[in-house]
Formats: C-alpha cells, sequence, structure tokens
C-alpha cells in the first residue's frame, strides 16, 4: 500500500493479545499491506538462541516482513523494560523517517504501556546493587528476596508473583539507588504520557480455542525439537537458575532432563502453566485503557482477521490525518 504518513501525528499501532492467539499471522499480512516492519514487544524472544520455545518468527516470516527487536542479549544476559523501550524508541524514529508506519507486536503487557504512555523515571540498573541483590537471592532464595520486598515496599510487592524474581530485584534495586518505593513511583506517573497518536487492536479467542491452540503450540514445538534446543542451552552453560531458563517450556524441559519428572508430567505442567500464563496476559490487557477488542470466530481464517484489522488500522489513520494517499 502506497502511502505518507503525516509525522506530524506521530500514529503508532500495537497489535496486541495472549499466547497463541494468532498474533503473529495476521501481523505478517498487516504489515505486507503497509510496507512495514513489526516492532517485537515480547521479553522472551529477546534472547538469542531460544527460537523454538519462545516461537520466534521463521526464516521465511523474516524475509516476507522484517522482523526487529529479537535476539538482543544472550540468555546470561539482563534485560528490562527500560532497554526494550530505547532500543524500540530507535526503530521508530528510523521508520517514521523512512515515511513508514511503526507497528509493534507482542504479549508483553509492560513492553507495550511503556512504548505508548511512557516509563516512570526509575534510576538506570547498577551492577554493584544488582551482584548485591544475586547474593541475597543466593542466601536467602526467592522467597527471601520477595520478603524483603515486602519489608520495604508492601504495595510494589502485592502486585509482583514471588516467582517474578527479576521484577522483585528490579523494584529492590530501584528503592536501593533512590531510597524510594517503586509504587510510589509509578502512582505518581501513572504512565500518563503520550509520545505516540496510538491504535491497540487486541486479539482474543474463546477460552476453550485458546486452551486447544496452546495445547497444538506445545505439541508442535516439542515435536520440533524443543527438548534438544533446551538441552543444548544448559550444555553450552545457561543454566536453570537464569531468568531466561526460567520462562515456560525451558524450565518445564530442564526439569524433565534432571530426572525430577517424567515425560507425561512436563507435559502437562508446561500446557497447564502456559494457559496460566495467557490468563495472566488478558488481566493485564484488560485493565489498560484503550483497547479495541477483536473476538476470532471459531470459523474465522486469520486472513479474514486480518483484513479486519487492515481495516480499523486505514480508519484510524485517516481519522486522524496520519494517511495520505499518494
Amino acid at each position: 500500500m502506497d502511502v505518507e504518513i503525516a509525522r506530524r501525528h506521530r500514529p503508532l499501532v500495537v497489535l496486541l493479545g495472549p499466547t497463541a492467539v494468532g498474533k503473529s499471522r495476521v501481523a505478517i499480512q498487516v504489515a505486507k499491506h503497509f510496507d512495514t516492519e513489526i516492532l517485537t514487544a515480547d521479553s522472551r524472544q529477546v534472547y538469542r538462541g531460544m527460537d523454538i520455545g519462545t516461537d520466534k518468527p521463521t526464516a521465511e516470516d523474516r524475509q516476507a516482513v522484517p522482523h526487529q527487536l529479537l535476539d538482543l542479549v544472550n540468555p546470561e544476559e539482563v534485560f528490562n523494560t527500560g532497554w526494550y523501550r530505547r532500543a524500540a524508541l530507535e526503530h521508530i524514529e528510523r521508520l517514521y523517517a523512512a515515511n513508514k508506519l511503526p507497528f509493534v507486536v507482542g504479549g508483553t503487557g509492560l513492553y507495550i504501556r511503556t512504548l505508548v504512555r511512557g516509563l516512570c523515571p526509575a534510576p538506570q540498573a547498577d551492577p554493584t546493587v544488582r551482584a548485591n541483590l544475586k547474593q541475597l537471592r543466593e542466601q536467602t532464595g526467592r522467597d527471601g528476596l520477595y520478603a524483603e520486598l515486602l519489608r520495604v515496599d508492601p504495595a510494589a510487592a502485592a502486585r509482583l508473583h514471588p516467582n517474578d524474581e527479576s521484577k522483585v530485584m528490579r523494584a529492590l534495586e530501584v528503592y536501593r539507588l533512590s531510597g524510594r518505593l517503586m509504587s510510589a513511583m509509578q502512582a505518581e506517573h501513572r504512565f500518563q504520557d503520550a509520545p505516540f497518536l496510538s491504535l491497540l487492536i487486541g486479539l482474543q479467542r474463546t477460552k476453550e480455542t485458546l486452551d486447544r491452540r496452546i495445547d497444538e503450540r506445545i505439541d508442535w514445538q516439542l515435536a520440533h525439537g524443543m527438548v534438544e534446543e533446551t538441552r543444548s542451552l544448559l550444555d553450552r552453560g545457561y543454566g536453570r537458575e537464569l531468568g531466561s531458563m526460567k520462562g515456560l517450556g525451558y524450565r518445564h524441559i530442564g526439569a524433565y532432563l534432571a530426572n525430577e519428572c517424567d515425560d507425561a508430567e512436563m507435559v502437562r505442567q508446561f500446557k497447564r502453566d502456559t494457559r496460566r500464563f495467557a490468563k495472566r496476559q488478558m488481566t493485564w490487557f484488560r485493565k489498560e485503557c484503550g483497547v479495541e477488542w477483536f473476538l476470532i470466530d471459531e470459523g474465522e481464517s486469520l486472513e479474514q482477521v486480518g483484513r479486519r484489522v487492515i481495516i480499523r488500522i486505514e480508519q484510524f489513520l485517516h481519522d486522524h490525518g496520519a494517511l495520505q494517499r499518494s
């Protein structure tokens, strides 16, 4: 599609939704139509070498449409929301300069929120403080780390799961660096910045359909080398204690390879926890303001969904004077 993007309006389109809903296939169709790229918003796809388990786009998909913000760090490296936002903004400005529509696709709600509404001004990560917190984690375990956050910032702790070690550690890091509570900083900021004219489109399915698709995806991943991918990562020294290796599937297969469960139990827990994760994603997204939800009917093809999304984006750009046909 040949259009001129009016930069003064700074449009940004986001396609979001839970895992396995069908975002990737729809996104490729939309990106092709608008002759643009896909800016991925996925906190797991930033890790190199973790391809099958994070459902990264295939080489064929990447050849059809450029995908950005993948493979940014190695599995042992720390990566946070602030770094994601800076990297994403660089691509967004590059696309504006090339007269292309920035198109963000993903399921990591915090990444999307900070792009659309800004990031509260918390201090940047500090290697010394982070090392001290890791030492605390080694001495007291994950529960001890969470107990420390409960002590200093109970409001932040109430919003986080004890197993979400990276976010727990980040909240403690902010407190130690600034003397201020992460919960208070976020309450003051309230994510009210609006650097872009944003359209947020969410894809959803019935619970029964999404659960089935999750099961089918996991069966495909296991049949196409996810066990071998996990074994390779472990053999290369990426231990099970790393945050990246605690992601869905990798932690389950790691336990299986360590003979802590059999194959059937690994698959059962992998599917169960992925369904729970999808539910948490939807809980987050439903709290976001301004998301326009597209319910995908059981008999509706992803091509039909893509056409619906394209029509809505064209209407949005036209209504706001951000799209001019040439």
